[in-house]
């Protein structure tokens, strides 16, 4: 263990002894014959007493040597004795967040009881949702996106400075083979384009890098746009020199929070090149300027870009809030079988609150009014390519409308499989006064909920679950009622 967790640990131990003792600071000063600051010292885990210290406190307190020593806990620190051995406070890099890790260790040290209980409640609360390592890290790069409006100076920089280098014309789409060359004879990349098909348990992976000779390994399937994405994110580990990254596309699993990061720093790296700023604000400012929204500039302004449609709306979630100041917005990526009822949200983002659709882990079964199951529905029952749909969604619960911009793909590696990426923006007076089609009476509205289960809409012809959450609520509300009545009949 780091050797500030062991001197954390004893300082958490002793204290919780003195306490159990009913001794003060200056009860246990005058008891050992050591200073009380020293001994406040201890207990906060910046210092560690020597052995000779250790003997006075064992014998005067009445604890045997070896348990005050030992880096077990008590039930009672338990939890955070596993946290610190876990060393996942090592994994995430707290400075991301402008958090100092001795800030946290006095935290814990200052008030172990209460945030022993908190440590408990996150674990219990992620064991009963089966909340992963994985998972855990991936919440913490949304929040680590979202506290930056998910835009990133330094990324956009390092794009024009790549481009600047390797005479990368930005004002035009960019290709697979432009950047095959750059990693062939810049970065001495070998390619090989159908050896992931000789291996049918790789047939969800796009591309698997060998590090110890520099080999991509490419899935024949991806298309020309994938492949650009690819190549991009390849560049963007050896530009940028991130050295711990992820060597499969799409992941199979984090060792750490660094590759989580870095993935994200290459993949944002790749659509700021892809997708680069300048241009896509310039076509975006077109489309925003119409008093009715034009579908048919929309599609062309994605398809002038060698972007898949995630890639695009994911580079929305950047541009937006900096460019056009749009900051309340949120991402959606559904996942969908054909001829299944079971929708799943496999990725989001909510900038810069959370807003009412998200991912829910409780079986519950999302709303059916929503257009990014709807899209998913329409192309999931013929043979399109594109399905592009768009709608208000009005939240009553919540008093808040988005407009929803959708578009609903076939999953490339998955047969009968799915996907739609929506992008909602938050309808104010801010929004209005940027899109002024986003009032426009012909789009759809529809009011919505979050589960049919949580959903107070009469007579919804959509619901696929009655609304227990909402039948309980108002079954406990009549008999706080009528207790109250009682209460006040008989006082």
């Amino acid at each position: 263990m780091e050797e500030e967790y062991i001197k954390l640990i004893f300082g958490l131990k002793l204290k919780q002894i003195r306490t159990d003792k009913n001794l003060s600071l200056f009860g246990l000063s005058k008891l050992s014959g050591l200073s009380k600051s020293y001994l406040n010292e201890i207990e906060k885990g910046k210092k560690y007493p020597k052995p000779d210290k250790i003997a006075i406190l064992s014998e005067k307190l009445d604890i045997p040597y070896d348990h005050m020593v030992s880096l077990k806990l008590d039930k009672n620190l338990a939890p955070i004795g596993e946290i610190l051995q876990s060393k996942i406070l090592k994994e995430i890099p707290l400075e991301v967040f402008g958090i100092k890790e001795s800030t946290l260790i006095e935290i814990v040290a200052n008030a172990p009881a209460k945030v022993n209980a908190f440590i408990s409640t996150i674990i219990e609360i992620a064991q009963y949702y089966n909340f992963s390592k994985e998972s855990f890290y991936l919440a913490s790069l949304r929040s680590y996106q979202e506290a930056n409006n998910n835009y990133f100076d330094d990324l956009e920089a390092s794009v024009l400075a790549f481009s600047k280098a390797y005479q990368v014309d930005l004002n035009k789409p960019i290709t697979s083979k432009e950047l095959e060359e750059i990693l062939v004879e810049e970065f001495n990349y070998t390619i090989h384009d159908n050896e992931l098909d000789k291996h049918k348990s790789l047939d969800n992976l796009r591309s698997v890098f060998i590090p110890k000779n520099k080999t991509l390994l490419l899935a024949s399937e991806v298309d020309d746009a994938q492949r650009t994405f690819i190549y991009a994110k390849e560049l963007a580990y050896n530009y940028l020199k991130l050295e711990d990254r992820l060597y499969t596309f799409s992941w199979i699993k984090f060792e750490n929070f660094d590759q989580v990061l870095n993935n994200f720093y290459a993949s944002y790296f790749a659509g700021a090149l892809i997708l680069p700023k300048a241009l896509i604000t310039k076509k975006l400012q077109a489309i925003f300027e119409k008093k009715t929204f034009d579908a048919s500039l929309f599609l062309k302004t994605m398809e002038c870009f060698n972007a898949s449609p995630e890639s695009f709306y994911q580079r929305l979630t950047n541009i937006l809030p900096k460019e056009f100041n749009i900051q309340n917005l949120f991402f959606l990526r559904f996942t969908h079988k054909a001829g299944s009822e079971k929708y799943h949200l496999k990725k989001e983002l909510h900038l810069s609150h959370q807003h009412s659709p998200r991912a829910n882990e409780t079986n519950e079964h999302y709303c059916r009014r929503w257009v990014s199951l709807n899209v998913l529905k329409e192309i999931s029952s013929n043979n399109k390519e594109h399905v592009f749909d768009m709608q208000i969604s009005n939240y009553p619960s919540d008093n808040m409308k988005y407009l929803l911009l959708t578009s609903a793909t076939k999953d490339p590696f998955r047969e009968n499989h799915y996907r739609s990426i929506s992008i909602g923006l938050l309808i104010n007076k801010q929004l209005l006064k940027k899109l002024q089609f986003a009032e426009n009476k012909k789009i759809i509205s529809k009011d919505v909920a979050v589960t049919c289960e949580r959903c107070a809409i009469k007579n919804c012809k959509e619901r696929k679950a009655p609304p227990v959450f909402l039948d309980k609520i108002e079954k406990n509300n009549k008999i706080e009622n009528v207790v109250a009545e009682l209460n006040k009949r008989f006082s």
